[in-house]
């Protein structure tokens, strides 16, 4: 199973929409709370290559985007392989 990484902020409806869909696909994740300023924020971006919204989605360390991505990758069938490891 991968390892996968979420940063969030408080009532975000993109961050909902991915959450929703990760819980969807039965996959266990860790959120991480980034409000702007804060510690975890600033990791997401820099791990991310620059980007400053949310959230912010890693599998197995490597940056997939946000929300708007992540459905991508489900819609053309390539979520699936990715979440299995």
């Amino acid at each position: 199973m991968a390892k996968i990484e979420i940063y969030t902020t408080y009532y975000c409806p993109y961050c909902d929409r991915a959450k929703a869909l990760l819980k969807k696909k039965g996959v266990a994740f860790e959120e991480y709370d980034a409000p702007h300023g804060s510690d975890a924020r600033r990791l997401a971006i820099e791990n991310s290559g620059g980007r400053t919204t949310v959230p912010q989605i890693f599998i197995n360390g490597k940056s997939i985007g946000g929300s708007d991505d992540l459905v991508a990758l489900d819609r053309v069938g390539k979520l699936d392989a990715l979440l299995a490891g």
